[in-house]
């Protein structure tokens, strides 16, 4: 059987290269392509065709879940396997939910990154060890009819994504401060930090992703 081919994607470039030599000197893995975003993540799947996509959630640009959709989407045959710091519930059910096949957490042992990369590649779904009780759990939970609805942007605070709520359904500043009863300078302070953790440069391409998402169609 041939060795599964490998596309990593990841925007910490030692961490990304440290994993697409760790893989090749196995032997039993091979990086075709690497990427520093969820943008390159997408247009090497679709160009090499690779059996594993392997990415990190927060990217510049397009993030993990919105690659993993793309990726699912445009080449099926690809598995994707997320590597992330990120444990949180919502956070591991949104990249369940847009078809990622395994779930890692960064810190996990280079056997257990490679037997997750070969699960993939033969069409199995595989949590590292930490997660396999959560997951466990939350299809229970499921089961129970106890889950709600995935929210977006799981990392951002329940504030957060009342501010980009608004600045989606295209609301300044001044009239946010105004509907959520807050200073002008604690508007401008969540603003800056929903820019930083959606890793977007302005407010146009804020409002891309959340709409996107499906925020903002309130008013």
């Amino acid at each position: 059987m041939s060795v599964p081919r490998v596309v990593l994607a990841d925007d910490h470039p030692v961490y990304r290269d440290g994993l697409r030599m760790m893989l090749d000197s196995t032997g039993r893995a091979e990086v075709v392509g690497t990427a520093a975003d969820g943008l390159g993540a997408v247009e090497l799947a679709v160009r090499l065709r690779p059996d594993v996509v392997v990415l990190d959630l927060q990217m510049p640009g397009m993030d993990g879940i919105r690659a993993t959709e793309r990726i699912v989407a445009e080449v099926p045959e690809a598995g994707v396997l997320v590597l992330s710091m990120h444990e949180d519930d919502d956070t591991v059910l949104a990249a369940m939910v847009a078809g990622a096949r395994g779930y890692l957490l960064k810190g996990a042992d280079q056997g257990e990154i490679l037997r997750a990369v070969t699960a993939v590649a033969g069409g199995e779904v595989i949590f590292g060890q930490a997660l396999a009780a959560r997951v466990s759990g939350f299809f229970a939970r499921l089961a129970r009819g106890e889950v709600p609805g995935v929210t977006p942007f799981p990392h951002l605070t329940a504030r957060e994504r009342e501010v980009l709520e608004l600045i989606a359904a295209g609301r300044s500043n001044g009239e946010i401060a105004e509907r959520l009863h807050l200073s002008p300078k604690t508007v401008r302070n969540n603003v800056s930090n929903v820019f930083a953790k959606l890793q977007v440069a302005d407010r146009a391409q804020a409002i891309v992703q959340a709409r996107e998402a499906g925020l903002g169609r309130g008013g």
